[in-house]
């Protein structure tokens, strides 16, 4: 799909200038590289946002015209083989055939106050942050939230919670009956739990559960919920991109791929 003669054109390098802004990815010890992973054209029309990098999104981009991928999953992760061999190669093909560019936010993009998945979370599921949860580095990546009054039955949080991911939500009962304080850290976050019993929550959501978080959710008399990794994390990346159209008056689209993980 060819840019409307008219349309708003932005340059790469203020678009990766405002989110380093926005985001301060130097402050979080990551996992992987988070900003540009690949350079394409100077310029940009369209953003397309999805979760995870990956040659059908990178396809689908492509097919809708963009000028940026913007992920919160990219490329590159510590202990990966560094060689463009294999999987990695085949990934890279589109991208680099098409001319399109390739960013990603990893940890800046959980932990944002405003765009980030965790914060969206506690909106999402009608509560307020109140405190910071799971520090790393300079900053936290999860959030400690509260409910309006004597707050809500678990099963209303988990039906909240499911209604937000459009998932079925795995749920450990172990808590009282009613939750007023929830943590919250989205992704592969379930050994967060820990931090959320310190912080004496009554629930703890997260996108992944690990085979003893049972056992820990009762014991610890506190509920857990999974809604799914990549169901917890579709928020920020979306919310990204429409912050980037806003500021820079450009086109953005969200695509999704489906992943029941």
């Amino acid at each position: 799909m060819a840019p409307l003669p008219w349309a708003v054109v932005a340059l790469l390098h203020a678009i990766l200038a405002e989110l380093d802004d926005l985001l301060e990815p130097g402050a979080y010890p990551d996992h992987c590289p988070n900003g540009l992973q690949v350079e394409g054209r100077a310029e940009v029309t369209r953003i397309v946002t999805g979760v995870s990098a990956s040659v059908e999104l990178f396809e689908r981009a492509i097919e809708a015209g963009a000028d940026l991928v913007l992920t919160h999953h990219g490329l590159f992760w510590d202990g990966d083989d560094p060689r463009v061999v294999g999987p990695l190669r085949e990934r890279l093909k589109p991208l680099i055939a098409a001319d399109v560019s390739l960013a990603a936010y990893h940890l800046p993009l959980d932990g944002h106050p405003e765009v980030g998945n965790n914060a969206l979370i506690v909106t999402g599921i009608g509560a307020h942050s109140t405190a910071p949860l799971a520090p790393a580095g300079a900053r936290n990546i999860g959030w400690v939230a509260e409910f309006e009054g004597d707050g809500i039955p678990v099963a209303a949080l988990a039906e909240r919670l499911g209604a937000l991911t459009g998932r079925d939500v795995l749920c450990f009962s172990g808590g009282p009956e009613r939750v007023r304080t929830v943590g919250v850290l989205s992704g592969r976050g379930g050994r967060a739990v820990h931090d959320a019993i310190a912080a004496g929550v009554d629930a703890f959501i997260t996108g992944e559960a690990e085979e003893w978080s049972r056992a820990l959710a009762l014991e610890s008399r506190i509920h857990f919920l999974a809604g799914g990794h990549h169901a917890t994390e579709t928020f920020g990346v979306r919310a990204l991109g429409e912050h980037l159209a806003e500021h820079f008056g450009i086109e953005h689209r969200y695509v999704e791929i489906e992943n029941p993980v």
